[in-house]
């Protein structure tokens, strides 16, 4: 049970990858975005919901597996939070872009409450609700930067 664990909590392993584990985490959220992307709301949602509960699950036990809180290798927070970030994007390489960096941005500059979240929850739970208030953010900037776009 350890490997599935594992092998969920850091992205089909991608949260092994070399010196930013979050960001190859994040590019692993917005290729699983471009093959769900199509998919009804209700079931793009769900989809997002379900990896969200298993990702408070596995990044739990993960940070067991390997006794170290919060451990940059467990990848799955961004995954979910990237999904997030793009869930009403339409599904377009300047909106992925635009959606991946804005997450980085978010993720790692970690304004209120996402901060708070990080520093005071603590488990799976605290591993992914901090990524998913990043995409939260993210998703109404880009929302936003959307309809000003058509604006113009």
């Amino acid at each position: 049970m350890d490997r599935l664990y594992m092998f969920i909590a850091t992205g089909a392993y991608s949260g092994y990858l070399p010196k930013a584990p979050g960001t190859w985490g994040s590019m692993v959220g917005v290729l699983l975005w471009v093959a769900i992307a199509h998919l009804p709301l209700g079931t793009y949602w769900s989809i997002v919901g379900v990896l969200f509960v298993v990702g408070v699950i596995s990044a739990g036990a993960a940070e067991k597996i390997v006794d170290r809180g919060d451990p940059g290798l467990v990848v799955i927070d961004e995954i979910v939070g990237q999904l997030i970030t793009l869930g009403f994007a339409p599904v377009h390489p300047v909106a992925a872009l635009a959606g991946f960096l804005l997450f980085r941005l978010f993720d790692i500059l970690k304004p209120f409450p996402v901060n708070w979240l990080d520093n005071r929850l603590h488990g799976g739970l605290g591993i992914m609700l901090d990524d998913v208030m990043a995409g939260l953010y993210s998703l109404l900037v880009l929302q936003l930067g959307i309809w000003l776009m058509r604006m113009l």
